[in-house]
């Protein structure tokens, strides 16, 4: 099991949908999510991509030095930039990281974002041109190690002669990461990339899409890891969470709701519309969670105006812990999580949860330090110990 967080590129809040308790989008706020995050012990951390969103390959080669063993899954955009220079970078940023870097495949789902970059091709056919581009980035890449030039010729991209002179520190590539609902998407998945990745839908949902790629994978001759996106509301108990649900979107209003789902609606992407169809834009405000609790501790409220992720798990600490091992007996593997505001929440996920996972995730957690105390000292006196682990929770 490893658990990534997120770093909130386009901003961060501790209410949904308002400018009230916002929090600006600056490099030293991002620096503090991702020492937090490095220092709790979380695998890495997902940076998201998009024109709401400061660029996430320069932000991931900024945090280098600012962090020791944390990894950046940072977004590869076909058709915005060629495969030898989108090679490069990731080459570089491997390679300087000491082999910390993840690739987050992104294809796209807005049009209209997409036409503002300069990218015209419908659905069907953008998932071709992504088929080109990875074929042409991975064996550029693999056959970097070795100094071996490529030659590609497909519909969309033509290469002669390609070289990518520095390797990166991964064999033979940084690991790839993509999540995508359709059928094109699934195809995709199962021929290119490493790490297949799911919102956060129920988990029978979860579990009929994985069957589905992993089938197609089969067809390959390939087998892939898994991966979920989720939002994590977790408290003492299970009331103080849902009530810190009803607070997140307690500014919320319906106007703000219909038009975030209006825009949901005008896009192309399937796993955009299955996040909607899990919220259908209900909003009661008196009581949060009804008709948005679509599976035991899943709650679709995120949903009603955060494109993307737009699930949470929600509870205490005993209830998000048995919900992330029912996905992990799924066969997931990563977990990449997210609450708001995200500094406070990376905190307040290692400290409660933490300790009720897998005996392997917790012995891969950094030692604690014994030059200074566990907690605050008591009376100028006495020192509190260390509490025991609890006993984690069972997939069964």
């Amino acid at each position: 099991m490893k658990i990534l967080w997120f770093i909130p590129t386009h901003g961060d809040s501790r209410y949904l949908g308002t400018s009230r308790g916002a929090r600006a989008a600056t490099f030293d706020y991002f620096k503090q999510v991702a020492i937090a995050a490095d220092s709790l012990g979380y695998e890495g951390v997902l940076l998201p991509t998009g024109r709401s969103c400061e660029d996430s390959w320069i932000l991931a080669a900024s945090l280098i030095d600012a962090t020791r063993r944390l990894k950046f899954l940072v977004a590869l955009r076909p058709g915005l930039v060629q495969p030898s220079q989108s090679a490069r970078m990731a080459a570089t940023l491997d390679r300087l990281s000491g082999g910390r870097l993840l690739v987050n495949l992104v294809t796209g789902g807005d049009a209209e974002e997409l036409e503002g970059d300069g990218l015209f091709l419908p659905h069907k056919e953008r998932y071709e041109l992504s088929r080109e581009f990875l074929t042409v980035w991975r064996e550029l890449l693999a056959r970097s190690h070795e100094g071996q030039p490529l030659d590609f010729d497909g519909r969309h991209l033509s290469v002669k002669g390609g070289k990518v002179l520095y390797p990166p520190a991964s064999r033979p590539y940084p690991p790839l990461f993509f999540g995508g609902s359709s059928e094109e998407a699934h195809d995709l998945a199962a021929e290119q990339v490493d790490t297949y990745l799911t919102w956060g839908e129920p988990p029978a949902a979860v579990a009929a899409k994985l069957a589905d790629v992993r089938r197609r994978a089969a067809q390959h001759g390939r087998e892939l890891e898994y991966g979920i996106r989720l939002h994590v509301i977790v408290r003492e108990t299970e009331d103080e969470a849902w009530k810190a649900a009803a607070e997140l979107v307690s500014h919320l209003d319906e106007a703000t709701v219909a038009a975030a789902q209006k825009k949901f609606a005008q896009m192309d992407s399937v796993g955009q519309r299955r996040m909607a169809e899990l919220n259908r834009g209900r909003f009661n405000p008196s009581n949060v969670r009804e008709g948005l609790e679509v599976a035991p501790n899943l709650w679709a409220g995120v949903g009603l105006v955060r494109g993307g992720a737009g699930t949470a798990l929600v509870g205490n600490p005993q209830q998000v812990a048995e919900r992330i091992q029912e996905y992990a007996a799924l066969g997931l593997e990563y977990f990449i999580l997210s609450g708001y505001p995200h500094l406070e929440e990376a905190h307040r996920f290692a400290e409660l949860v933490f300790p009720l996972l897998p005996l392997e995730l917790r012995q891969a957690l950094p030692q604690r330090t014994l030059t200074g105390p566990f907690g605050e000292i008591v009376a100028n006196t006495y020192a509190p110990r260390e509490a025991p682990a609890p006993h984690h929770v069972s997939a069964s």
